[in-house]
């Protein structure tokens, strides 16, 4: 199956990352070929991919804001749980892993990728079911993190029984009674970190599956903060938990 990817970082970012097959790329006529134009065009040189120039009005219909610039790709390379464990263990690190329970909105997906790769999480976990895929709209949201992240797609709770094995705690983000506050949690080790949908949170069996359950301190007057928002929010939490550990 293939699809476009348009935007200058998400094109370069598939260029970059060369985990999809790259049948051609695309810019608009007329685009000055200098800058991140003229890394894409030496990047597909070197990887000998096809080359159009086109009206720009053709790319404008591809997606939103594609920026004189598209490539046609295979569809986007999901791997196996034990693909995401091993990358920990070939970095020699703690595992960290960002779960997403039936989160929806493509945005915010795309947004948790973005951050997921720059906190240094090693793979992202999502159902195989009724939950947002890594769309081209994604792969913008992400601006192109996404291309360099290790996403699985499985069963939560079984994966959750592999994770403990490997001696991860899961951590489920909540806002629910049963939660303690994110200062007597313990984040430094290794851990999956669970956000739930939108609108409903986690599932029950999921929030049940969970060694953690964790929320974030409300001091204004809304309840809850975005998915995406409070997610990335609890990742860098666990970062800044490791390095105060190698202090």
């Amino acid at each position: 199956m293939k699809e476009w990817v348009v935007g200058r970082n998400p094109v370069m970012e598939v260029l970059q990352a060369k985990r999809r097959q790259v049948f051609r790329l695309m810019l608009a006529s007329g685009i000055e070929e200098k800058g991140r134009i003229g890394e894409m065009l030496a990047a597909a040189a070197r990887l000998r991919i096809p080359v159009e120039r086109v009206p720009r009005e053709r790319l404008d219909k591809m997606g939103e804001n594609p920026q004189g610039v598209a490539v046609e790709v295979s569809s986007y390379p999901y791997v196996d749980l034990l693909d995401i464990l091993d990358r920990a263990s070939e970095r020699d690190e703690e595992l960290f892993i960002l779960v997403l329970d039936v989160l929806q909105n493509p945005q915010n997906l795309g947004t948790l990728l973005r951050t997921a790769e720059a906190a240094g999480v090693h793979g992202v976990l999502i159902p195989q079911h009724r939950a947002a895929e890594v769309t081209p709209a994604v792969v913008s949201a992400s601006a192109g993190a996404s291309e360099h992240m290790l996403v699985a797609q499985g069963n939560l709770v079984q994966s959750f029984e592999t994770l403990k094995k490997a001696g991860a705690w899961i951590v489920g983000l909540e806002g629910g009674e049963r939660s303690r506050p994110i200062q007597e949690v313990p984040l430094s080790g290794p851990i999956a970190v669970v956000v739930g949908n939108e609108g409903e949170g986690m599932r029950a069996l999921v929030r049940q599956s969970c060694d953690f359950l964790l929320s974030l301190p409300m001091h204004g007057r809304i309840e809850s903060l975005n998915a995406s928002v409070a997610g990335s929010i609890v990742l860098y939490q666990v970062v800044l938990a490791r390095l105060k550990g190698k202090e």
